[in-house]
């Protein structure tokens, strides 16, 4: 059984920094916490043979943190933006690694870049979209070893439903994109 076993503070953190911000609005000095991350990239696709949306399932300890019944968060495929290569190379890879299937570059399509998490870092993301099929499939996916990701294929069918039942944790950009699908892809 999953569960939380301790909270430390961070002492030499690998992929954050929390800072202290100074600043002053309309003339008074102000302060505010925050943390620089990493960009991020998350990739929305359709596989247009199932009808379904592939997205991911993971444990996500932060709200595992919030909500000791269950951590695991419905999401994009998504990674952070650590390498010396373009966004739309490393959304690639990461579709690679987490759902097993290879991409060409000019298949994926930008969607829009937007920032998240906007009281604690301001890290942008940027969403693309990608349609994909069983010859582009070449492992099963789900990550890392340490990430343990399920990937899930969401029936078109079902996708207006799912988006708005809150028993499933999910993403806003996950609900983004799924909008986005719906007026400038289905509606076409």
């Amino acid at each position: 059984m999953d569960k939380i076993l301790s909270i430390d503070t961070l002492e030499d953190p690998n992929f954050i920094k929390p800072i202290l911000i100074n600043y002053i609005q309309q003339g008074k000095k102000k302060k505010w916490e925050a943390v620089l991350s990493h960009n991020s990239v998350a990739i929305l696709l359709y596989h247009k043979e199932k009808q379904s949306f592939v997205i991911v399932k993971q444990l996500r300890p932060p709200v595992f943190n919030i909500d000791n019944n269950d951590g695991y968060m419905h999401e994009l495929c998504a990674g952070i933006i650590d390498k010396k290569l373009s966004d739309k190379e490393i959304a690639r890879e990461e579709v690679l690694e987490e759902c097993g299937y290879d991409i060409p570059l000019e298949k994926l399509e930008k969607i829009t870049t937007f920032y998240t998490s906007v009281g604690i870092s301001g890290a942008s993301q940027t969403l693309y979209y990608a349609q994909i099929d069983e010859k582009m499939q070449c492992n099963e996916g789900g990550g890392l070893a340490e990430e343990e990701i399920e990937v899930i294929y969401l029936p078109l069918a079902d996708a207006k439903k799912f988006m708005f039942d809150q028993s499933y944790k999910k993403t806003p950009g996950m609900l983004m994109a799924f909008y986005w699908f719906f007026e400038n892809k289905l509606s076409k």
